[in-house]
């Protein structure tokens, strides 16, 4: 077998641009630059089921290009059905929330997944969509050993797919978990606090959390559009500022001065302030982290299932890690009995 030799790229004896390795005198020479000595698949992968995924191509290119129906009325308008929609089935009963959360986490994870092909990954859609979904219903129905169930044979599927299909990375894996824990696990929060106090007002609690989440983006942009001067972010989100950070901030923690007050919650106001503050940071961060993700995938909006706003990961980013830190927060301080 031929010795392999990596020619030095200042070495012209062969053409750089040479498509395949020149054997001489015995040794095999490639060029440094153009190859690493391992087969490479990436072309493949990135081309792979191509042509069965043209409308998939086809959605994602309008979410790159922030395709979205324009105006305010449009805007406001799915924005409202939005809010009505959520509070209908979160106050309706723990079934309607647990229903409305699986079908949300169901289209974030498709979007997140979308995003993550555009970015030359190959995850496993169809195993991260599936577990997404059944977390929040796993809570609901079966507590705190369906979420570790859902987990477990969310793991034990992806090995298996990492070990039966030879295209798959450990970085694909990585991927499809990381999405399906986002967008699934971490709705489980909501269900938390929606099942630890009974009646409505399990209900109201939630509904309250996902008021101070939505008016926390909407101070933190009115501030900002008015008084923003210092970047929070300029590469990842250029239009945040610290002056709206902290007028989001303190309406989140206005809310949740409000929650100390619910029927079945028993939060001490300076822990409710420092639970506001907790989970005001945390919202934006995981905005931050949707950015971050949008923009090295080359995507405006992460898909266009509200008109006027985006896709629905794009409303929901700062939802997940606001419902851990919630949920947490409250059970771990006996503002609310643990239930899972």
């Amino acid at each position: 077998m031929p010795s392999v030799r990596v020619r030095n790229p200042l070495d012209h004896s062969r053409p750089a641009h040479a498509p395949h390795p020149e054997e001489q005198d015995g040794r095999v020479y490639v060029d440094a630059v153009t190859s690493d000595l391992r087969p490479s698949d990436e072309p493949e992968r990135i081309a792979l089921g191509k042509e069965s995924r043209a409308p998939i191509d086809r959605l994602m290119q309008q979410a790159k290009a922030g395709t979205r129906p324009s105006g305010l009325g449009i805007r406001l308008l799915s924005g409202a059905i939005y809010c009505l929609l959520t509070a209908a089935c979160v106050l309706l009963s723990e079934a309607t929330t647990a229903i409305y959360l699986a079908v949300l986490c169901g289209i974030c994870s498709w979007e997140f997944f979308v995003m993550l092909r555009a970015d030359a990954k190959m995850p496993n859609e169809t195993i991260g969509i599936v577990a997404a979904v059944a977390f929040p219903l796993a809570a609901w129905i079966f507590g705190g050993w369906g979420i570790v169930a859902v987990l477990a044979l969310l793991m034990s599927a992806l090995l298996a797919w990492y070990v039966f299909f030879p295209r798959a990375r450990v970085s694909d894996v990585a991927v499809s978990l990381f999405g399906a824990l986002c967008t699934g696990l971490m709705m489980c929060g909501a269900m938390v606090m929606r099942m630890s106090v009974p009646d409505i007002w399990g209900g109201v609690l939630l509904l309250v959390v996902l008021v101070s989440i939505w008016g926390n983006d909407a101070f933190a942009y009115l501030v900002g559009s008015a008084f923003g001067k210092h970047k929070m972010a300029p590469i990842i989100s250029p239009k945040k500022s610290w002056e709206g950070f902290f007028g989001g901030l303190a309406f989140s923690i206005a809310a949740w001065v409000g929650i100390s007050f619910l029927p079945g919650v028993t939060l001490h106001v300076a822990v409710a302030v420092v639970l506001g503050i907790l989970c005001g940071i945390f919202g934006v961060l995981g905005d931050l982290v949707e950015s971050r993700i949008k923009r090295n995938s080359g995507f405006k909006d992460s898909g266009f299932a509200m008109p006027g706003h985006g896709g629905l990961l794009d409303r929901c980013d700062s939802q997940f890690l606001v419902f851990v830190i919630a949920a947490l927060g409250l059970v771990l301080t006996g503002g609310i009995p643990t239930v899972l």
